[in-house]
């Protein structure tokens, strides 16, 4: 119950905004084009690419993961944790009779939704009509995509949640969120197929979680990888669930406030 009152209350006050945040999605869907158009410029369309691609599949595999953005790596920055720390309202959430890191991890599914709604649906839709991005008739192929993107989505809560929590010990957390950003789009093949990337890079990709945010859910909507794949996502989710509630009892032993 708690879960659904937290996120719909997200979800609410996202709504009052939505008429400005469509600047966020003109702009989203636009940047997408741009990658489309870099790549139709380069590739040859009667020649297959690297690792099996043809101009087409990547051009697909460019939109799709532009649609995802939304949900698996645009949320709040550190969960507001930050922002808590120097208005001295982590005392108070630390204070409620529910876990600090169920509280935000609800309230941030509100986010996830309404970007889902207002952000991801409408490029999702554009791309349909302007780029041909295919639509699974599988109800298979359906179901994976979704749990991908549930578990991705999961995924960068957690390790925004990790992000936030840093700010007890630290004035300052926002450059952690761009690393991560940074990284993301290297590492977790948004850009380009993971396939494309140097040896040593993919391998460094491999060991990381970033691979399940944004390829993982992208190969499997194409129908091009297996739902094997979604072994390494729930590893992962579990892990970062494990060491966020690591983190937040170390939390609790230490509340640093800038603002009381």
């Amino acid at each position: 119950m708690l879960f659904l009152v937290l996120m719909k209350k997200t979800y609410a006050r996202n709504l009052q905004y939505r008429s400005s945040h469509a600047i966020n999605t003109v702009a989203s869907a636009i940047f997408g084009l741009i990658y489309v158009s870099i790549w139709k410029g380069i590739g040859d369309p009667g020649q297959a690419g690297a690792a099996g691609y043809t101009l087409q599949n990547v051009i697909h595999y460019v939109a799709f993961n532009q649609v995802c953005l939304w949900i698996t790596l645009f949320i709040t920055n550190g969960l507001g944790i930050d922002r808590s720390v120097r208005t001295g309202q982590i005392s108070l959430d630390l204070m409620r009779p529910v876990h600090l890191f169920y509280h935000l991890m609800c309230k941030e599914w509100g986010q996830v939704g309404y970007q889902l709604l207002y952000k991801s649906l409408p490029i999702y839709l554009l791309y349909i009509w302007m780029l041909n991005l295919p639509v699974p008739h599988s109800a298979t192929t359906w179901l994976w995509t979704v749990i991908a993107l549930l578990l991705a989505a999961y995924m960068n809560i957690c390790v925004n949640y990790l992000i936030g929590v840093t700010s007890l010990w630290t004035t300052e957390s926002n450059w952690l969120f761009w690393v991560h950003y940074s990284l993301s789009t290297v590492l977790s093949g948004f850009l380009i197929p993971l396939e494309w990337l140097p040896d040593w890079l993919q391998r460094i990709s491999h060991l990381s979680f970033y691979p399940y945010l944004q390829y993982v859910p992208t190969k499997l909507y194409l129908e091009m990888e297996s739902a094997s794949l979604l072994i390494g996502s729930a590893i992962w989710s579990f892990g970062l669930t494990l060491l966020c509630l690591v983190v937040t009892a170390w939390v609790r032993r230490k509340v640093e406030v800038q603002g009381g």
